[in-house]
Formats: structure tokens, C-alpha cells, sequence
């Protein structure tokens, strides 16, 4: 794959994972939040499996060979983040939470030199706090000073042990992926986490009904987008570019979700967009390889 198309992949999986924050509410107006999340991997892991079976996929071989790997990705990426976050959002603010959210690259870069042996070059290290300080501007509007007034509640530790689970899920999607079809591994992935949300949302005993025609709309597109596409090119850019380089197209998420809002009528601010830029811009510096100098 040439190396400008993964950063295409893992772009689109941030689009798509902050589209999933816009569409959320839509969902959410008629479905209780595990049973969302519960019916949006059951959808997305349906999918997976057809087109793994499609494609000729042999999805009993590879259970046999890699069904380790398939359980931890799946608990891990998809069953733990989830019920994790699902249950911080009950007692925390979304600004903690996407605040949170945004130290993800920084942990999944220390977690991938301790744990990869991934050694980040310095214009990835100076693009950390740069980016962290583009999604600070980005998530308070342009306006810092709403972040005196945070308050930290329970959900705090939820969400910092939910920021830690999908940091360890970048790191052990590089070491324990098995190669070969990404779709007939995200497929397999997909359905242990769905297997692993279904029950819990049973357990939790939450109402469940169909949700009507514009919930099922949102909710089919954050299926296939949001879940399908994402995953599958996350997954797949994490074994191209690493774990830590990555990870900090995830500072990308907040940033498309405030587009998206903008192009539904909520424009953003100027200083929303300066944030924008500061955060393409430390992708950008991270990303773009370094000249080699020429012999002499």
C-alpha cells in the first residue's frame, strides 16, 4: 500500500468516529446507550462477516489459528472501551471526557515504547503538545477559560481507565493483528466485542425498542462508517505506520466532528479554527518524512 493512501485510511476513521458524535443523538433520542452501542457492533460485525465471506475468507481456519488474538482485540478494543465509556458518561461532563480523550496519543506513544519498542523521532514528541493544545482550543470553543470551571467526578477515573484500555488496544493491534485479510480479522474482532456488548446490555436489563426511521438511519451509517470502515482502516494503519504515529490522527476526531456540526448549522468559532490548524499542522509535522541529504 503506498504510503500516502494509509494516511488517507486513518484520516477517514477519524472522520468517521466524529461523525459518530454528531449522528450519537439522533441514536440516543431512542435507544438507551448500551443498547446503541450494543446494536451498532452486533450491525457492524453482520457486515464484517459478509464481506469476509465474500471475499472467501476462510473464517473457520483463522478462528482456529488466531481465536487468542480475536478474543483480546475484541474484549479490549471493542467490549471494555465501550462499556467504560458508556458508564463515565453517566457521571462525567463530554468536556472531561473529550479532554481525556485527547491525552490518548501521548499514552499510546509511552505504551508503545515501553511495551514495541516504537522509539518516536523528535518532531513526533513536539508534535504531542501542540496537537493537545489544538484539541484544548477546539473542545472549549475558543474559550479556555470554561475549562476553570471543570469539575472532576467518578467518571473521571472511568474515562482515564476507558483512555488507557483503547491505548493498550492500538498497542496490541500492532503486536498480536494476525496478518493476512484485514476484513476476515476485523470481522472476527468485531463480533467477540459484539458478542461481549449484546450480553451486557441484557444484563443491564435497559428497555429495549426499535428505534424509529431517523435513529435507524443514524444508526445504520454509524455502522457502516462509524464501525465497518473505521476500524478496518485503523486496523490497518496501525500496522502500517505504527502504534504512536497513529494514534495522533486521533486528535483529528474532535476536530471533523466540529466541521460536520458547522455544515449542520452550527458554525465554528475563529479561535475553534485556529485550533483546526494547529492541530493539522502537528500531524502534518510528525507525518511528513524527512528529506535525506545527498551524498556528497
Amino acid at each position: 500500500m503506498p504510503g500516502n493512501w494509509v494516511y488517507l485510511l486513518v484520516t477517514t476513521a477519524a472522520f468517521f468516529w466524529g461523525a459518530n458524535f454528531v449522528l450519537a443523538g439522533a441514536v440516543l433520542a431512542d435507544l438507551p446507550p448500551l443498547w446503541a452501542a450494543a446494536l451498532r457492533f452486533v450491525l457492524g460485525a453482520a457486515l464484517m462477516l459478509i464481506l469476509a465471506l465474500r471475499q472467501g475468507d476462510d473464517l473457520a481456519a483463522l478462528v482456529r489459528r488466531h481465536a487468542g488474538a480475536y478474543v483480546l482485540l475484541g474484549v479490549v478494543g471493542i467490549a471494555a472501551f465501550n462499556l467504560l465509556f458508556f458508564h463515565a458518561m453517566q457521571t462525567t461532563s463530554a468536556d472531561n471526557g473529550a479532554l481525556i480523550m485527547a491525552t490518548n496519543p501521548l499514552l499510546t506513544t509511552l505504551l508503545a515504547a515501553a511495551l514495541l519498542g516504537e522509539r518516536p523521532s523528535r518532531r513526533h514528541l513536539a508534535a504531542l503538545p501542540l496537537a493537545l493544545a489544538g484539541v484544548t482550543i477546539v473542545i472549549s470553543q475558543g474559550d479556555v477559560r470554561r475549562l476553570e470551571g471543570l469539575q472532576f467526578a467518578e467518571g473521571d477515573v472511568l474515562m482515564l481507565l476507558a483512555n488507557l484500555t483503547w491505548a493498550l488496544f492500538n498497542v496490541s493491534s500492532r503486536r498480536y493483528m494476525p496478518q493476512g485479510s484485514p476484513v476476515g480479522n476485523t470481522a472476527l474482532m468485531m463480533t467477540v466485542g459484539a458478542g461481549v456488548l449484546l450480553a451486557a446490555a441484557v444484563a443491564d436489563g435497559g428497555t429495549f425498542a426499535l428505534p424509529g426511521l431517523h435513529a435507524g438511519v443514524a444508526l445504520a451509517i454509524m455502522a457502516v462508517g462509524g464501525t465497518v470502515l473505521a476500524y478496518l482502516f485503523w486496523g490497518m494503519g496501525i500496522q502500517r505506520l505504527g502504534a504512536a504515529r497513529a494514534s495522533l490522527f486521533l486528535n483529528l476526531v474532535p476536530v471533523c466532528a466540529m466541521m460536520l456540526d458547522g455544515m449542520l448549522g452550527t458554525p465554528p468559532t475563529a479561535a475553534q479554527l485556529a485550533g483546526s490548524v494547529l492541530v493539522l499542522g502537528s500531524v502534518a509535522l510528525a507525518m511528513v518524512p524527512r528529506r535525506r541529504v545527498a551524498a556528497t
